[in-house]
């Protein structure tokens, strides 16, 4: 069973859920200190329980190094030969231990949105560690003001909102980023069932600014609907067609289109 996610709680909740993250002992524990433990454990349990019974022999220290800098990385372009250097191991080492997060749930590889039109594309994946409590427990945070006062938290923000509008997208849907050498750049892309593209632009500030560069990917993909998630608590109309909206709104239209 998946972590809770952004429409599962009512909106007041939605900051204790970002904080803790989606697995429910965690977001229901009686305090920050009691759910951040209560993730140590699971953390120290998968790592030392539950990865070794699945066969790979891969020591537990190395792998919660390289399963924190992951959560260091949030958001960032994957590049395994960064990663090996620091782990003192090859790339392809680094490519097994990736391969072997993602295929437990643990951390996402979001695909890069090829064409084959004429502008340069970036084709490196972009991580993250999908749980928002795991990625602010690999960090040593504990309270909203910790997440808030570390450079992580704009990343953060952004994977909990991929991870919730992913869940919330019709099944058929498929989930890239765009960015273009020239910097045209939008940080989620929805292909919905029968081609309808969404562009979603994620903002952890009430005042959301859109870049130059999401505009120029939009008039390069012609998206059906362009929208900036951000965490306050009204939609409202942004310049060029834009939609301001809070995460549950958003996620709460895509949902809708399932049926």
């Amino acid at each position: 069973m998946r972590p809770l996610d952004a429409l599962e709680v009512p909106p007041k909740d939605l900051d204790r859920l970002w904080v803790r993250g989606g697995f429910p002992d965690s977001f229901l524990a009686i305090s920050d200190r009691v759910s951040q433990r209560l993730r140590q454990d699971f953390v120290r349990t998968y790592l030392e329980r539950d990865i070794p019974m699945l066969g790979p022999r891969i020591a537990a220290e190395t792998l919660r190094r390289f399963w924190t800098m992951l959560a260091h990385h949030q958001s960032g372009l994957l590049n395994a030969s960064d990663f090996a250097r620091s782990l003192g191991v090859d790339s392809k080492t680094v490519a097994g231990y990736l391969d072997l997060l993602v295929d437990l749930l643990l951390v996402r590889r979001l695909e890069p949105w090829h064409s084959n039109g004429s502008k340069r594309l970036v084709k490196s994946p972009r991580v993250y560690v999908r749980d928002s409590g795991l990625v602010h427990n690999l960090l040593g945070l504990t309270t909203l003001d910790d997440i808030l006062g570390h450079p992580v938290a704009g990343a953060s923000w952004e994977g909990f909102v991929i991870e919730t509008m992913i869940a919330a997208a019709p099944e058929g849907s498929t989930a890239n980023f765009y960015r273009t050498v020239a910097g045209a750049e939008i940080d989620l892309l929805l292909t919905l069932p029968g081609g309808a593209l969404w562009a979603i632009e994620i903002k952890r500030s009430l005042a959301p600014k859109m870049e130059r560069g999401f505009y120029s990917a939009c008039e390069d993909l012609k998206p059906q609907r362009k929208i900036a998630i951000y965490p306050g608590a009204e939609a409202f109309p942004l310049k060029e067609g834009v939609e301001a909206m809070p995460l549950p709104f958003a996620a709460q239209e895509l949902l809708s289109l399932g049926g």
